[in-house]
């Protein structure tokens, strides 16, 4: 199926960083990152792909661009008191970004550095932190903890997802024969019935929750002072 060409008032508008950004964005969220090309983008908006070189300077300058676009729909100003329900609803409503763009963290995943949208989205976190009283050295440990799921995605190590098909059932059950532990845990987790992928959403949330959970408790601990020393022996007592 082919792409309708756009519109003529489209074709005469400026083109602009701005607009082969979000005619990008647009692509890869309609048909998938592998889509976006130079030559398929060209055709998008109506002009020759060398054309489109004034404005990105490569395919991967066209990646960090569109990376940046979709960070910079993040909402980036956290509500609430405290810093433990700004900074959840921060991170769901970079998770929120991230499923209307499902192509995006792949991409993020292999940009060499941040960009200033990404590096204000988490100026943002961090201001959160602080505002939660943590000190800098907590706050780069959490940065850490979190990784990408405060840009609201996380890394597993392999995609659980899998076909429903005959080979994959009978898979399945040469999977339980050979490794029951791990397929007690897929058979519970699974929400298709046998051994298919999880709901991704709610493992991130769990993840999510549980780090800072944690993270709390460890501000509380350092916020804590110390208890007071012993007193010193009388040694009048001997």
């Amino acid at each position: 199926m082919t792409t309708e060409p756009v519109s003529r008032s489209d074709a005469r508008s400026p083109l602009s960083r701005a607009r082969v950004l979000d005619a990008a964005v647009e692509l890869a969220d309609r048909e998938g990152i592998d889509a976006v090309s130079m030559r398929r983008l060209g055709q998008e908006l109506g002009v020759e792909a060398m054309s489109l070189y004034t404005h990105v300077r490569s395919k991967d300058d066209l990646l960090d661009g569109m990376a940046e676009a979709v960070v910079a729909r993040i909402p980036a100003d956290p509500h609430g008191d405290g810093w433990l329900d700004p900074l959840r609803g921060m991170i769901l409503g970079a998770r929120a970004v991230m499923l209307r763009h499902p192509w995006a963290a792949r991409v993020i995943e292999t940009r060499a550095s941040a960009g200033p949208a990404t590096i204000r989205y988490m100026d943002a976190v961090a201001a959160t932190l602080f505002k939660g009283e943590f000190d800098v050295d907590l706050a780069h440990h959490a940065m850490h903890v979190l990784g990408s799921r405060v840009l609201g995605f996380g890394q597993d190590l392999f995609d659980d997802a899998s076909p429903s098909t005959p080979d994959a059932a009978e898979m399945g059950r040469a999977l339980v024969a050979a490794y029951p532990s791990v397929a007690a845990i897929a058979m519970a987790a699974s929400h298709e019935g046998g051994l298919g992928g999880c709901d991704d959403d709610v493992e991130f949330r769990f993840a999510l929750d549980l780090i800072l959970d944690g993270l709390e408790r460890e501000r509380a601990r350092r916020a804590r002072p110390p208890t007071d020393k012993a007193p010193a022996p009388d040694w009048r007592m001997w």
